[in-house]
Parts: C-alpha cells; structure tokens; sequence
C-alpha cells in the first residue's frame, strides 16, 4: 500500500526514517507560522490569526499533492522571499491592494499548471548542465547555511562589511552553536534521528537561557473568511497584473527548480536517463498548492529548501510529505508550542544539512574552466544575493556566453539560448 500511495521503496528507506525526515523537515520550515503571519499583518485587512490558518492550510495541501501526486520527501509551504515581494513590492511599495496581489498569485497557479501540462518547467530543468546542477546544491548549501547562521544571530548586518560576526557569547548565538556542537557530536556517532533530536534538545537547553518563550500548548484555529477568495478580477487584463505575474512566476520557478535539482542530486533521485525522478508530477504538486493557498488567501506555496533536511534523514518518497502535511495539521490547533521553538533551535540544522548539501562540489570539472566558472558563479551569488533563481540565472547566463566565445558551441542547445534571452531580459526589465 505503501508503494502504491508514496512511491515507498523499502529497498531505499524506512518508515522510521521517513517519519524521522518528515518532522526534522517540518520543524526547519515551521517557521513559516511565525514569519506570515507577523509579515502580512502590515496590510490592512489581513488579520495575523487568519493568515496563520491560512498558512498552515495551504502547507497541508502543498504536501499531501507531493506526497500522493509527486511522491517525492519535499515539504511546501507559503516561500520567504515570495511572501516579501508580496507585501513589501507589490503591496507596500507599488501601492496595490493585497486582493490585487492575491489575484496575481492565482494566474500564477494557473500558468504553472499550464507549463507543466505542456512540459515546459521540465524542458528547462533537463536543458541545465550537469556542472551546474551539482553546482546549484553546492550553492543551496551554502544560501541554507547562511540562512540558519543570520537567523540566529551568529552572523549580523554591518553597515561597513556588509556582514560580521554577532555576539557568541550570549542569547540565540551561543545556543546555535551548542546545538551546532550536540548536533554535530551526534552525526559523528551516527545516532539515529540526529537533527531532528538536537533540534528538540537546543529548545530545552534555551529555556534556562532565556532564549526559548514557552508560549503555551493550545489554541483554536482561526476563520480564514476575511481572506479566503478574495480577488480583483476586474485588473486581470491590466499591463500591472502581467509584470506582477511575470515576477511572482519567475521568482517561484527558479526557486522550485534550484531547490528540487539540489537535493534531489544530493539524494542520487535520479532516473536511468539522468532525469530527476517523478519531476513533472512534482511541479504539478507545486502549481496545485499555489492556486490553493492563493484562495486560502496566501502568497505563493513553493517547495522548501529545507527539504534537504528530511532527505539528510534519510526521507526518499511521498511517506516523508504526507507526515510534514500531518505536522502542519496538528500545528493548526498546537501553534503556541510549536511556535515556541526558536530560531536558535532550527539554525543548527540548517547549517548541518548545508554542510550536507555541499557534496556534490566535487563532481564539478575545476579543470575545466568553460564548467566551473559558470557553476562556481551558480554557487556565490545564491548566499550572496539571497536568492536560489538570481545564482541559477547567473550561472546559465555564465555557461551560455563563456561556452559561446569560447567556441564550444556544441554544447549549448536552441532552448538554453532561449533561456538565457529571457534571463537576461529579467533582468534588464524587472
């Protein structure tokens, strides 16, 4: 049954690890429930409460479509970076009304659905070189590294170096780095569960510190109806919606395709033509929990790089989704506790599995500078710009032109020019 459901294969797995996955990967992306809601709140109408609900909803669906659909370990939620645009450009900075933005949302579902049917989302994973996909979860590695390390404080902004070195010696720092430390032990001694257990013990070790706020065990879910549907279909046809669209659209492809290239090749999921297993079928998991959770009144679902997670768990089929689909639901009625999880606690995770994720580094060609140019531009500008798209575009936009006057032209096809034009005009226009 299990097979037939989520594509689990006991050769490859267990469902002890599959269980252990999917809670590490939900507890390294629940910070989704904390971060939407405190986010959408500084739009008028769109109370914290319902946007919560909201959340968690559209994460339940995203999940149980990879897991029944897609059959693939991947947790999908509303994205960070997706749910900034949302609020910060398109609303607080353009000057457009959240249904507007809502509304922008659901033709992005829509079109996403439309390029998966036509295969088109998976044309252009299969037209990225081998060097740059082995160098896109090196990268990710790094961008999720970097992400657990400024969550907690261990890295701070700093007006002169861009970034420095916060204060170890005291608050969500210094418990990062003894969850750092207890995680890191336990990977060497091979202890089962070992990032999902040293999350649970970095929570514990910050309520003396002060770090961790117990906020209390239940509560009941909140209405979504002041959010739920609602929509401007009267500014479909207009030249704003189409940029709009067009930005969401790019943004959440890239993200998806980075996130799914990286670890599915630190996983080896791969099928006997070098293709990424059940691909379509996980796009098609993503459009559908984008049109979801745009109706439920969120911005864009995507899947999550802290994925990685799970699979470093040993998570390799929908089993591991349909458990992070469960988590999201009883988070529905245990948001106090788990919320009272801190960003200290999850950042020792993150950091670990970036070490993880850096692997396939060495399957990249340095000799060859027409292939590590291009993947080594992949792999820095994805931390250093905070953004899996901006390094994937950077890097085929590398590939393409170095390949080109380098007179290596055979291995750059029709569609990966295509790419590129359109990469480039992103960026020149958006």
């Amino acid at each position: 049954m299990l097979q037939r459901l989520f594509g689990f294969d006991p050769s490859q797995t267990t469902i002890r690890k599959e269980i252990i996955a999917g809670i590490t990967t939900f507890l390294t992306m629940s910070y989704i429930l904390a971060v939407n809601p405190s986010m959408f709140c500084a739009l008028d109408g769109m109370p914290g409460g319902a946007v919560f609900t909201s959340t968690a909803l559209a994460a339940i669906i995203g999940c149980l479509a990879m897991a029944f659909w897609g059959k693939l370990p991947f947790g999908l939620a509303p994205g960070m970076g997706l749910n900034a645009f949302f609020v910060y450009s398109v609303c607080l900075g353009m000057g457009y009304t959240w249904q507007f933005a809502l509304t922008a949302v659901l033709l992005e579902g829509f079109t996403f659905i439309l390029l998966t049917v036509t295969n088109v989302r998976e044309a252009i994973v299969n037209a990225i070189p081998h060097s740059l996909r082995n160098a896109i979860g090196a990268g990710i590695g790094l961008f999720i590294a970097f992400i657990g390390l400024s969550s907690a404080g261990v890295v701070v902004k700093n007006d002169s170096t861009l970034v420095a070195l916060g204060d170890i010696t005291s608050g969500s720092a210094l418990l990062a780095i003894i969850g750092i430390l207890i995680t890191g032990f336990m990977f060497i001694r091979n202890i089962p569960g070992a990032i999902l257990v040293g999350i649970l013990a970095t929570m514990v070790i910050g309520i003396p510190m002060g770090v961790t706020e117990f906020k209390g065990i239940l509560s009941r879910p909140e209405s979504i109806a002041p959010i739920f549907c609602q929509f401007e279909f009267d500014k479909i046809f207009s030249l704003d919606m189409l940029v709009v669209v067009f930005t969401f659209l790019f943004i959440d492809m890239f993200d998806t395709v980075g996130t799914l290239v990286g670890v599915c090749t630190k996983a080896n999921m791969f099928d006997k033509n070098g293709n990424i297993y059940r691909i379509k079928e996980a796009f098609m998991a993503d459009a559908i929990a984008t049109t979801a959770g745009a109706v439920l009144g969120t911005s864009t679902t995507t899947t999550y790089v802290e994925s990685a997670a799970g699979v470093a768990q040993g998570g390799r089929s929908g089993l591991t989704a349909f458990v992070i689909a469960i988590c999201f639901a009883v988070a529905l009625f245990f948001s106090p506790l788990f919320l009272s999880i801190p960003s200290a606690a999850t950042a020792p995770a993150l950091i670990i599995v970036g070490l993880l994720m850096i692997e396939p580094i060495v399957k990249i060609p340095f000799d060859d500078f027409s292939e590590s140019i291009p993947a080594f531009t992949c792999i820095i500008m994805m931390p250093l710009t905070y953004s899996i798209s901006n390094g994937i575009l950077l890097g085929m936009i590398a590939y393409v032109i170095i390949n080109l006057i380098c007179g290596k032209v055979n291995k750059i096809t029709p569609f990966m020019y295509l790419l590129v034009i359109l990469f480039m005009l992103k960026f020149i226009f958006i």
